[in-house]
């Protein structure tokens, strides 16, 4: 039975978690995971998906801050483990701790390495109009995301997809693909191949001024910003004046010569905005700020906005 460190936080880590938990191959000694969050309009402390796999059973959670340094990162490296497994952690880990464990520290990442080294790899490859992304394992070394490539697995974007969507399945594929590569690794039957440095693109957190939706891109890129940022934490575009969150719209096949953010058509139930590369999209779900999100028959009907062709409702 080998003894395992597990490091991660979101939704995405915790079926990776679980599995280990039932392997009866491993023991995880103790879970690692962000500090708990203050989360909704009530802002009620919360923990993490992965925080609540470890309390469910019985495994020892640990929270710092900053792992660099800390108390915790002493008692981590007193475990002794044979493995660190790291999915979606959220934070560097420092060398010290990586060169502590007995066999490999190993990630599980969400993108096809070298592309999207980073915190934010699956809203990178849907943002981008990737029509394929997947989990690569890698062993962790100081460099982010740098490491030997351990195993790959693709999988499909659908036109369809956005962050939800796709974390769920990457989850499972991450998943299985572990269970696949962690006993090749502890038997030695695996060295890893090096990452193709002039390959390598990057997948930064998104910042809250990269949240606005630009319709001067094409009407397929502006239905991709949306679905790469949705469910969380939702695009935006200022609609008539007012801060706006886009849940959902349809790039359509007719064109326009009209200007990016120009209504193209307005009846009772659609509302078409032109969009660059002279394309058109059709708002399905919006959210005007302060308001809970509606279907768009609901805020034309609730608008006081006339909505005339050629008006230049969004704002660039």
């Amino acid at each position: 039975m080998k003894s395992i460190i597990f490091m991660g936080t979101p939704q995405f880590a915790a079926p990776i978690l679980k599995s280990l938990i039932q392997n009866p191959e491993y023991k995880v000694e103790a879970v690692v995971t962000q500090p708990d969050r203050r989360t909704g309009r009530k802002h009620k402390m919360t923990m993490s998906p992965v925080k609540k796999v470890a309390v469910d059973n019985d495994i020892p959670v640990f929270q710092p801050e900053k792992l660099s340094g800390s108390q915790e990162m002493a008692q981590l490296i007193a475990f002794n483990a044979d493995l660190i497994v790291t999915a979606a952690f959220g934070q560097f880990l420092p060398m010290k701790l990586i060169n502590s464990v007995k066999i490999a520290a190993v990630n599980v990442h969400g993108s096809l390495l070298p592309k999207y080294r980073g915190g934010s790899p699956v809203q990178y490859a849907i943002m981008n109009g990737e029509s394929e992304t997947g989990i690569t394992i890698i062993y962790m070394v100081k460099k982010m995301d740098a490491g030997k490539m351990l195993a790959q697995r693709k999988i499909n974007i659908e036109n369809t997809d956005d962050v939800g969507s796709m974390f769920e399945k990457l989850s499972i594929v991450g998943r299985n693909l572990l269970n696949d590569t962690l006993p090749k690794l502890i038997a030695g039957e695996l060295t890893g191949v090096e990452q193709d440095e002039t390959q390598v693109t990057f997948a930064p957190n998104i910042k809250p001024e990269e949240e606005q939706i630009d319709f001067s891109k094409s009407a397929k890129l502006v239905d991709a910003k949306v679905r790469a940022l949705r469910p969380f934490p939702v695009g935006y575009v200022i609609l008539n004046g007012v801060r706006t969150k886009l849940w959902s719209l349809t790039p359509l096949k007719q064109k326009t010569d009209l200007l990016p953010g120009q209504v193209v058509e307005k009846t009772k139930h659609e509302l078409l905005i032109a969009t660059g590369d002279k394309g058109v999209v059709r708002l399905d779900r919006v959210q005007p700020a302060g308001k809970p999100q509606m279907e768009i028959t609901d805020y034309l009907n609730g608008s006081q906005e006339a909505f005339y062709e050629g008006e230049q409702v969004i704002k660039l």
